[in-house]
């Protein structure tokens, strides 16, 4: 294992280094460079969070493929990685690309090729078989570590898949029809099935249960050292069953609390630190189709304002999982607006996040029930997420988390179409303008100063009375001022 293989080098070192001064530097950088600090609410100020598909990453779809990735994942600046479920699926229900039941396909080599819901889970305590051994994933976590990264696994704790032991040996820990019999979760607002059929809704009103479950989630980061968790469908548990939950964990490590919701009834005080920024996002859906404008992003900053508690705060995106597979890619929902949009994810408060695939300009959406892969060929957005991640954890302007830079509007003579705000914490100072329309713009901006251009490494000058030409969905990320 490499965290013997890191023992036996340092005290090799030490050994050596007795009689030779530079040598002794040497093995400081080395032990830094294998200790990762606890989680804390300084990290998050400037963390970047990466979600991996580990289905979907590579051709081989294992922990070992992504791992060999993970050290050039400081290229962009990532400090969390988020690991899709990682667990057994249910073959009892399994759900095909269509609509479809696997059970329900005749061909016997066609229904191997359907792999299920990742979110169909059999058995919390264990790892997918598919994607290798317990081992494999214990040196995943360990290669994050020593890369200065944490790990966060995917939890959902709303329901099982229907080969979970639980329905057999606890069928009362979920909820049940008039019958009896376990069910598939239900909308409340319309009382009829979300269509989740290869899923069996838990009840969280059973006590044993929520034992048996928090005792699942403390397994993970005792035995196998992974650093929080995203809970799945947060807004669907009971908050006080995860603020149970957090206070638990953090009896054995800090831990890093990722919920999807946006609610903050659901999200903050004792359970988690970030929720999803989903409003936000489809705002900037809407305005990159034209549905919308930046009249109507201020309007939702100002919402947030009076929304959420100061050292409240959101995951920001352009694509995840649910959006590519089901609502489509970065393209087809945002066009010619993409880049605009993934460099203002970095610049408005709270934590960027990347999707499996976004860093090689994937333009297609995977496969949800079946194996696919991420292309790996560099192209255009990689090298712009290298400068926003540069930018993003060196630029106290950018901090993001409980103790965010400040986030000001400066109002232009288009602002119906002119999207500037100001960023500013210990004396640094960033602008975010864009032209948040199809068309160019002329205009002139409430601000005087020498600026630096960040992304294209010029000068600008900006004055209050001169006009300036933005083409269509130009940006521009602009710091400090020279007297």
């Amino acid at each position: 294992m490499k965290k013997l293989f890191f023992a036996l080098l340092s005290v090799l070192l030490f050994i050596s280094c007795k009689d030779d001064p530079k040598k002794d530097h040497l093995a400081e950088e080395n032990q830094d460079s294998v200790s990762l600090a606890p989680v804390s609410d300084e990290m998050m100020e400037t963390a970047i969070i990466y979600e991996a598909n580990i289905r979907q990453y590579s051709p081989e779809g294992t922990f070992d493929a992504f791992t060999k990735d993970i050290p050039q994942l400081k290229e962009l600046g990532v400090k969390i990685i988020w690991l899709m479920p990682i667990h057994p699926i249910s073959m009892k229900n399994r759900k095909a690309t269509g609509g479809k039941d696997v059970a329900d396909i005749e061909d016997p080599e066609e229904r191997k090729k359907y792999l299920g819901s990742y979110y169909s889970i059999s058995d919390y305590t264990a790892v997918n078989e598919e994607h290798g051994n317990m081992e494999d994933f214990d040196e995943l976590v360990e290669t994050a570590h020593e890369n200065g990264m944490y790990v966060i696994l995917d939890w959902v704790a709303n329901h099982t898949g229907w080969d979970h032991q639980w329905l057999e040996d606890h069928p009362d820990w979920y909820t049940q029809n008039e019958k009896g019999e376990p069910i598939d979760p239900i909308n409340p607002d319309t009382g009829e099935s979300w269509g989740w059929t290869d899923v069996a809704d838990l009840n969280f009103d059973n006590q044993e249960l929520r034992k048996q479950m928090i005792q699942d989630m403390i397994f993970w980061v005792k035995e196998h050292d992974i650093d929080g968790y995203r809970a799945d469908a947060a807004h669907s548990v009971p908050t006080d069953f995860w603020e149970t939950a957090a206070d638990s964990l953090k009896k054995y490590k800090p831990v890093f609390m990722l919920a999807e919701a946006e609610s903050p009834k659901d999200l903050f005080y004792n359970a988690f630190d970030m929720g999803y920024n989903w409003e936000g996002h489809h705002v900037m859906n809407e305005i990159a189709q034209g549905k919308k404008t930046a009249k109507d992003w201020d309007n939702y900053m100002k919402k947030i304002d009076t929304t959420f508690q100061d050292d409240d705060f959101l995951m920001n995106f352009i694509t995840n999982h649910d959006e590519n597979s089901w609502a489509g890619t970065v393209k087809e929902r945002m066009g010619d607006a993409s880049e605009a949009m993934l460099a203002m994810s970095y610049t408005i408060p709270g934590m960027p996040l990347i999707y499996s695939g976004q860093e090689y300009d994937m333009d297609k959406r995977l496969k949800f029930f079946e194996k696919d892969t991420i292309p790996k060929q560099k192209g255009k957005v990689y090298p712009v997420l290298e400068k926003l991640g540069e930018l993003k954890v060196s630029n106290p302007a950018l901090n993001g988390g409980k103790n965010a830079a400040s986030y000001t509007d400066v109002t232009s003579s288009q602002d119906d179409k002119i999207l500037a705000f100001k960023r500013e914490k210990n004396g640094e100072e960033l602008y975010y303008i864009a032209n948040m329309s199809e068309n160019p713009v002329s205009f002139t901006i409430d601000l005087e100063g020498n600026f630096r251009d960040y992304m294209n490494q010029s000068e600008m000058k900006i004055s209050a009375d001169k006009s300036i030409e933005f083409g269509p969905w130009e940006y521009k990320i602009l710091l400090g001022t020279e007297e």
